[in-house]
């Protein structure tokens, strides 16, 4: 690489930066007010400044996230190349394991080879496995052994297990890239549980040889193969919502965009150039290897000068989330980690300044939660230290001074916060109703049950996400290592005496918080129940909402129609549990990675 490609925004990313920031600070300044005027009735006092500046700080949060909803409404326009007939450029896709269920990722990958095929491309395809059990290791193999008797002992795929598992996903890939990368130019980097059309791969390679300054092209993975209330809520989400979110992220990172660390292709040279992670200094949490690397590896491909741009558009990514919300909160717990890990990185030296800014959003991602909870708890140590009203303030006053009613500003300051939660959704669902998107999703009426359905799920668990993610930054800020856990897949249906023993803590300090209010500061008894109640019935919540459903309103276009590569996986992995039942299949010895050129 001789001279860095100019990354500096343009003049309609620039606008829509300072419009979402100018936003933001108006609903951040606007509540704090609010908060200020409320608290200004009864003289103003130390908690009440400290609870101005979270509701500031807070606000300022939801309206950051509304303001990249309202961004992506309307359509994008795309300068798009001439389509190329083939490309000469070399492409692996990577699949790094861990521990995972070797026949469903196998039959993934057969049905990614299936696809690969049918749109005439040319791609090897590498397992890279991180699996440390031998009995692990052996179920991999035999895995490995159906899925070359599926694609016709196909020469172009690979599977490899590390003797060292140094810097985990990461230092798979990047261990990859160093032995065998040289005789590849681009690799697709995806995870367990990633399936990909190859359409979708044709684009993707598409994009890259059009554009040498791209370093990578990350897409939009969409849900599939939800079974419980909580997975299809997501999944729905992710489906109607996830597409406008992240094309107003698009319009606000420009060329410095994200990186998910799946479903994403990346070019060698400039990665290799450019992400060498280092290991951080001293201990786990915020010592040792970086968990959170692929936010790390965007922003050093922006330093080298590498565009990195998100597209929304490609369709036949996809993925699968968790069906339950403790296998989402154990997830959650290594991305806290990870994020605040990125604390230590804020000054490193050549970022972009938005990279700096990225890292800081995933910081405040998972503090927020601990300031939601100290705004709680300091609005009702407010109520309960505050001074006893003096209704006769002045000397020979012959009627009393009652202290103003303070429900107007509390109020309206809800609805505030309210209306940033689902103003963007309630706009999405205008704008699919519209544009017709909705049909995708069983028409106007349809998606709007689904909103609904999805918007009251999600708030009955926003106070027990709430206390999942304050403990997990407790922890880690108090030096708790929580490590790289296996991925939680397939973990569905969760008893309430499973749920209770994960929950029994929530539903502990909701009961306290409910009746210290009560008997301290009942006055604000009414305004803390959306909170309490949701805390104290939390094993039932995460229970009921783990369980599969029949009759259900969340419609997603993948199930009305079933992309080929999802139906080709469904197929696959279905055959070949039956047929572990009869008897294992024998062929030849996996292919070592050795045979893939240099």
């Amino acid at each position: 690489m001789t001279a860095k490609p100019d990354l500096s925004p343009d003049t309609a990313t620039v606008q829509i930066r300072t419009v979402a920031v100018v936003f933001a600070c108006a609903c951040a300044v606007g509540a704090c007010i609010l908060v200020a005027d409320a608290d200004l009735q009864d003289g103003f006092q130390v908690w009440d400044i400290f609870r101005a500046v979270l509701i500031l700080l807070t606000t300022g949060w939801l309206a950051w996230g509304a303001a990249l909803g309202l961004t992506g409404l309307w359509p994008k326009r795309r300068s798009v190349p001439p389509h190329a007939a083939s490309s000469t450029a070399s492409t692996v896709v990577l699949v790094p394991i861990c521990n995972e269920d070797p026949v469903a990722t196998f039959a993934r990958i057969a049905a990614m080879d299936r696809s690969i095929h049918e749109a005439a491309l040319h791609l090897d395809i590498v397992i890279l496995s991180d699996t440390r059990s031998a009995e692990n290791q052996a179920a991999e193999q035999a895995a490995f052994r159906m899925l070359i008797t599926e694609t016709n002992g196909a020469g172009h795929i690979f599977y490899r297990n590390r003797l060292e598992n140094h810097g985990r996903k990461a230092g798979n890939v990047e261990d990859f890239i160093r032995k065998s990368g040289g005789a590849y130019d681009y690799a697709v980097t995806l995870d367990a549980d990633s399936l990909m059309s190859g359409a979708a791969l044709g684009e993707m390679i598409r994009q890259m040889d059009a554009d040498p300054k791209l370093g990578l092209l990350q897409t939009l993975p969409q849900i599939t193969g939800a079974q419980s209330f909580f997975g299809r809520a997501m999944q729905f989400a992710a489906s109607f919502h996830g597409p406008i979110f992240t094309r107003g992220l698009e319009r606000m990172q420009g060329s410095v965009g994200p990186y998910w660390g799946h479903n994403a292709i990346i070019r060698i040279p400039a990665f290799a150039q450019s992400c060498k992670l280092p290991e951080l200094s001293g201990k786990p949490p915020f010592g040792g290897h970086i968990l959170s690397h692929d936010y790390v590896e965007a922003a050093l491909l922006a330093r080298n000068g590498w565009r990195v741009i998100a597209d929304s558009s490609i369709d036949g990514s996809f993925e699968e989330g968790p069906e339950n919300v403790l296998s989402y909160a154990k997830r959650d717990r290594r991305w806290c980690q990870g994020n605040l890990q990125h604390m230590r990185l804020l000054l490193a030296p050549g970022l972009a300044g938005w990279s700096r800014f990225v890292f800081v959003q995933g910081i405040f991602a998972y503090l927020v939660s601990v300031f939601w909870a100290v705004f709680l708890i300091s609005t009702v140590s407010g109520a309960i230290l505050a001074p006893e009203p003096d209704y006769f303030p002045n000397a020979y006053q012959l009627f009393p001074v009652f202290p103003s009613d303070r429900s107007r500003e509390i109020l309206a300051l809800a609805l505030g916060i309210i209306g940033l939660l689902i103003l963007p959704k309630f706009a999405i669902l205008l704008n699919a109703a519209i544009s017709g998107r909705a049909c995708g999703f069983g028409g106007v009426y349809r998606s709007l049950v689904s909103v609904v359905s999805e918007i009251l799920l999600t708030s009955a668990l926003a106070p027990i996400m709430l206390a999942y993610q304050t403990r997990a930054v407790l922890q880690v800020l108090s030096r708790q290592d929580g490590g790289w856990p296996a991925n939680a897949r397939g973990e569905g249906t969760l008893t309430f005496a499973d749920a209770a023993r994960s929950s029994f803590w929530i539903v502990m300090i909701g009961m306290l918080a409910l009746v210290a209010t009560w008997l301290l500061a009942p006055a604000l008894l009414i305004w803390l129940l959306p909170v309490t109640l949701p805390m104290i019935a939390a094993p039932l919540l995460i229970s009921w909402s783990s369980k599969p459903l029949g009759p259900h309103p969340f419609i997603t276009p993948t199930e009305i129609d079933v992309p080929p590569v999802v139906g080709a996986f469904r197929e696959i992995h279905a055959r070949w549990r039956s047929d572990l039942g009869a008897a294992e299949i024998h062929t030849a010895r996996p292919t070592e990675l050795t045979h893939v050129p240099t």
